[in-house]
Order: C-alpha cells, then structure tokens, then sequence
C-alpha cells in the first residue's frame, strides 16, 4: 500500500531539497478541497494566504536563510486558538459574528518561527467542551476510520484528529483539558501528547478550565509527535527523537518498571481488553517491569473531581451563553455548563484541597514505578448516536489532568471492526520526553505505526 508522506518525511525531504514549502502546501491543500466536503474537519482554510507563506518560505531558502525544524510543512490548528487573519469560531453559532484575529497565539508564532506553513482552523467541540467530539449546531467530522457508517471522532480536538488521520495534513495543534488530545487519538488512530499545564502557554487560546488547559500535537507517529512538541516549546525542549538509533530505543524499556492500575474502575470492551493484554506482553518481551499498583480508589472516580472543575470554569467563562434563551449553544455542550449550578462552594473548596493531597501522593507512587500504562478509553469509536451524549468517555483521561501529569496516547492494536485502540503512557509532569521515548518503543516493538486506511488514497 503505497505510504503518505509523515511529517518527519517532509522535513528531511525538504532539507534535502526534494521538494518545498510550496509543493507540499499545495498537496495538502489539493486533499483538503477533495475530501473536506465530507471529512468537514476544517473549518476554515485560506488557499492563498497558505501559498504565500509557503513561497515565502522557498524564497527564503534561495536567498541561503537556514531552514527552521518545520520548513514548509502544513499544519492544521485547532479553532480556539488565534490565528492572524481568521476568526476564532469555537465551534460555535454563539462565535458566528467573529473578527478575524489581528494576532497569532502565541503557539502560532512558534510554530511559524520553525518554518511551519498554518494551513486552516480545525473544527472543534463547542468551546472545546465534550470527549466525544459531536457538535449538533456546527456539524461533527467524521471519523475516516469508517466511512460508511458515521462514528464519533473523540473530542473536543475532532477536527485536528480527522484531518490527520485521514492524510490532509501531518500535524495539527490541540488541546487537552480532560482528554481531549488523547481521546480523539484513541478514536481516530492517532499519537495524541497531552503535556503538563504551564509547559506551554495558552496566551491568546479561548479557555476552557485555565488550571487544567494544555496544548499538544496530534500526529500519525510518535517521531512526528516529538518534531511538532519541540517546535510547540520553541526551541526550549529538544526532539528527543531525532537522533535516537533503533538500539538506543530497544533498550530503552530495559528495567523501565510500568505501572498497571489493579482497579480501572470501569469494564473494558473486549477489543480493548485484549489490546491491553496485548501491550503488556509487548513491555514484558522489551524488558520492562510491569508493577502492579493501587491508587486507593479507581480511575473513574478521579474523573469525576475533574469533570467538577471543568464545569465550574466552563460556566464562569460561558455561562451567559448557556443562560441565553433562546440558546445558541448546543444542548449537549449546555447541559454541561450549566451543571456548574450544582456543585456548592464548600465541594468546589474540597475538591481542590484533596486534589493538592492527591498530587503529593501521586509523586511518591512514581518513585516506584516511571510510567503508568492504561487505556485510553474504554471502548473503541461508537457510533453516532448510538453514544451516551451525556455521559463522558474520558473515565481513563482525567486522571493525568486532575494530577497535573503528561500523557502520551498510541494505537496499539485493532477491533474486530477494524477500529484502531489506544493506549496510553502516564508520566510525571514535565516529562513529556520519557513519554515520547517510551511510547516510540512500543510503537517500533509492534511493528510501526497503525494508518487509516483512507491516508492510502490521499497520495
């Protein structure tokens, strides 16, 4: 099957002088005007201003200015987050009279200084608010992973996951405030990175929860997830990746002693079961420890703190929105806003307090153990409608932003449908390197990355 070129791919073929900005640009671009009509994971794309930039950039290169670490490659954003040029919609009707941005994020402004070309504003849950990445007022992508029978993308980052699954671009921007990097990555086949809050600043990125916001890459491999995280860090974090020899990285996991939670606290699908299974047989065979640990209450019951904090913020920011009669928003997306109204001062207070208490006793678990392995989710993508709305799918995702933890999601297997199953790594806070080393370890043990078997058709 022939393979569409990873963002890693682009980098060295433009260093090399294989092909350029421009060329790359307009592909994508190519992809995204054949396939967005159905695909519908961009919300806004500027064909013209994305050429200019990319010759730009070919004119730069001809004039001997070095090359930055992402020259010419596209990369798609997720619309919370400003873009010179473009309104920041939010997925939104409440958003319908924005002005285009006069501004990049300052996220942006990194990933433009690496040579970056922004090709287009992906579509988003209505304020970045819902893990299973429908939006009734604004329209859901659909997940390339089944192109018949419309299935949830994950969300709130729906659009940044489909346009990378499906091929249009390499790389696109997210944000995980509960999950929402890692459960459309579990969804939809994707290396989703959720880093640790305060890594990477949120200025000039619509808020969902300040205290637990973050913004990562969504790629098809773990080596393109480490380039876009560098150049998200602005030359401060170093791709780790880049040089690692395949040596290096099978013997990474020798001794590295992994974590497995006793008490998930939610049943698994058998797929997911048996891919977890799987990936624990994986780590044994590569050498690792596997640990069994007990957190003093189960995984679901963290979820449910964090989902506290996300509703009261959510309401304190959009609330007025939620109020409105009639209301703009979609119902999914209000309900959990306005579920804010039932949370007491004194449980807001408490929940805080022991989410302190947790943090410290979470530190001295990882001094037993360098990485926790779980699934991402407990199920593979369900389809539309057949999905409890108002429940949420982020029982495994929580975890890592009640805790301030990094996280990194990965395919590692597939469903009996054919659907891709995540797994993820939990790490400590600012150690999104370990993440990425340890994840590209099972991702090469296993044999490569999982593609969706559309990126086939888009080369």
């Amino acid at each position: 099957m022939p393979m569409l070129p990873t963002l890693r791919d682009i980098q060295t073929a433009i260093i090399q002088g294989k092909t350029s900005a421009e060329a790359e640009t307009s592909a994508a671009l190519g992809r995204i005007e054949t396939w967005n009509g159905q695909l519908k994971a961009f919300a806004s794309v500027d064909r013209e201003r994305a050429l200019a930039e990319a010759r730009h950039l070919d004119h730069l290169a001809q004039l001997g200015v070095p090359k930055g670490p992402l020259h010419g490659v596209p990369v798609a954003i997720k619309d919370i987050i400003h873009v010179a040029g473009h309104p920041t919609g939010a997925g939104s009707l409440t958003r319908r009279a924005a002005m285009p941005e006069l501004r990049d994020a300052l996220i942006v402004t990194r990933l433009r200084a690496a040579g970056a070309v922004i090709i287009g504003k992906a579509a988003t849950v209505e304020y970045a608010f819902g893990g299973w990445g429908s939006n009734e007022t604004m329209g859901t992508p659909l997940n390339p992973w089944d192109m018949k029978n419309p299935r949830v993308p994950g969300g709130s980052s729906n659009g940044s996951s489909v346009a990378v699954a499906a091929g249009l671009v390499p790389g696109a921007l997210g944000s995980d405030t509960g999950g929402s990097i890692r459960l459309p990555s579990s969804f939809s086949g994707l290396v989703g990175l959720k880093t640790t809050a305060g890594l990477i600043e949120t200025i000039d990125v619509l808020p969902l929860s300040e205290m637990l916001d973050t913004l990562g890459p969504l790629t098809r491999t773990v080596d393109d997830a480490a380039a876009l995280f560098a150049a998200m860090c602005g030359g401060q974090v170093q791709d780790v990746l880049r040089d690692d020899t395949p040596e290096r990285l099978a013997a990474w996991y020798r001794g590295k002693r992994i974590g497995l939670v006793t008490d998930l606290g939610v049943e698994l699908h058998r797929d997911t079961a048996r891919v977890y299974a799987e990936t624990r047989e994986l780590l044994i065979s590569l050498g690792a420890v596997i640990v069994p640990i007990s957190l003093g209450r189960s995984l679901a019951a963290y979820a449910a703190p964090c989902g506290a904090f996300l509703a009261v913020d959510s309401y304190f920011h959009y609330g007025h929105f939620a109020e409105e009669t009639p209301c703009r928003l979609g119902e999914p997306v209000r309900r959990r806003i306005m579920s804010a109204r039932d949370i007491s001062a004194a449980m807001h207070r408490g929940n805080h307090e022991r989410r302190e208490a947790e943090k410290k006793a979470i530190a001295t678990l990882y001094e037993q153990v360098d990485a926790i392995l779980m699934p991402s989710t407990a199920f593979p993508a369900p389809l539309m409608g057949q999905h409890p709305e108002h429940d949420s799918p982020a029982v495994f995702t929580r975890f890592a932003n009640y805790l301030d933890l990094a996280a990194i999601s990965l395919p590692m297997g597939l469903s009996g449908e054919g659907l891709p199953v995540g797994m993820q790594l939990v790490v400590p806070g600012f150690q999104e390197g370990r993440a990425l080393r340890l994840a590209k370890g099972l991702e090469s043990a296993r044999g490569g990355p999982i593609l969706c078997p559309l990126t086939s058709q888009m080369v």
